[in-house]
């Protein structure tokens, strides 16, 4: 980014014009913490970034960096990007526990449909009412959520809420982990990278991830059951965000800025969201093709769960209501929005 401002400012020095000036390429680069052959970088960065750069004119060039390839592990990929560390990226707010409370609504138990993509518009829209401030020292281009969580695990798979208990299982935010302890599991709140790891030398029992990221981390591979919960509420669920750093941003000619605009928003959230959707698909089969069991929970089973949920849930909102925050308001929004976007 300093170069683009060091040319900018030597450009008005000399008098050049304002096209002359345009014409110089941006090059932005965006970490996150994923392979590459993951839904999210394969079916939704590398086409934003081609597009970026097609409707730029190629004056605008996206380098992704995968796997923290630049450095850092994936808390640090907020301040990475605030800091201009890195000039955008794909940051997970409930990697910062607290940080970010406005975001947690979405992960609450039950509160977003089983579309990724769908939920992905009402978070967007959620966003913009409540996250412009809190996450004003970043340029927002998407805010987005994966599909429905599913528990993975060694031997036998999960058949009711009981049998959770004991079970030490991988967790990606602070309102997963309340809701695996309050069911009696044993929570390990790891980024989703070590989980296999944990996994293979038995650090935990399981954890819950989407389908999505399945095949990536070869989970298939060490988990020997799948649980789906059903209903057409998700388990649970985790806030995305795909920002750029403000500065670089803000010193970007209009027109480029515009090409910005038009790759961001609400559309683009749900492409972000299409994309986890398009992973779960994949990554289900490819589990259906292996010996491993894939179950999904009885309808009681989750009306039990769905208790537990609403309980979390005015528990959350009790919390939020003693920081000075509107609990109750963000939870009613959501859940508005979630409906309205639902197909």
């Amino acid at each position: 980014m300093k170069h683009l401002l060091k040319s900018a400012a030597l450009a008005a020095i000399m008098g050049v014009t304002g096209s002359a000036a345009f014409a110089q390429e941006v090059t932005l680069r965006c970490q996150h913490f994923l392979s590459p052959k993951a839904s999210v970088p394969q079916y939704f960065m590398e086409p934003w970034a081609e597009k970026v750069m097609a409707d730029s004119g190629g004056r605008i060039k996206v380098e992704l960096y995968p796997a923290m390839q630049l450095g850092g592990k994936p808390p640090a990929l907020y301040d990475q990007i605030r800091d201009g560390v890195i000039d955008c990226g794909w940051a997970l707010p409930a990697y910062t526990p607290g940080r970010f409370p406005e975001s947690e609504v979405f992960e609450l138990p039950f509160m977003t449909s089983m579309s990724a993509e769908d939920s992905s518009k009402a978070v967007w829209e959620y966003s913009q009412k409540y996250l412009t401030e809190r996450m004003g020292d970043i340029h927002l281009m998407a805010t987005h959520l994966h599909g429905p969580g599913v528990i993975h695990k060694k031997g036998d798979p999960i058949m009711k809420p009981s049998d959770l208990a004991g079970v030490k299982l991988r967790g990606p935010s602070r309102q997963a982990n309340k809701l695996l302890e309050t069911l009696g599991a044993t929570p390990v709140g790891i980024p989703v990278p070590a989980f296999p790891e944990a996994l293979s030398k038995g650090v935990v029992d399981g954890g819950v991830i989407p389908w999505e990221i399945v095949p990536p981390l070869k989970v298939h591979e060490l988990a020997d059951s799948h649980t789906q919960i059903g209903g057409d509420r998700a388990l649970y669920n985790t806030f995305f965000v795909w920002g750029m750093n403000k500065a670089v941003y803000d010193g970007l000619p209009d027109d480029l800025k515009a090409v910005i605009d038009a790759n961001s928003g609400i559309e683009v959230s749900a492409a972000a969201g299409r994309a986890m959707d398009t992973g779960d698909k994949t990554g289900l089969e490819v589990t259906q093709g292996t010996d491993n069991k894939v179950v999904t929970l009885d309808d009681a089973s989750v009306a039990e769960l769905k208790v537990i949920g609403e309980e979390l849930t005015a528990a959350w909102i009790a919390e939020m209501t003693e920081k000075g925050l509107d609990g109750a308001a963000m939870v009613k929004d959501a859940q508005e929005l979630v409906a309205k976007h639902a197909n």
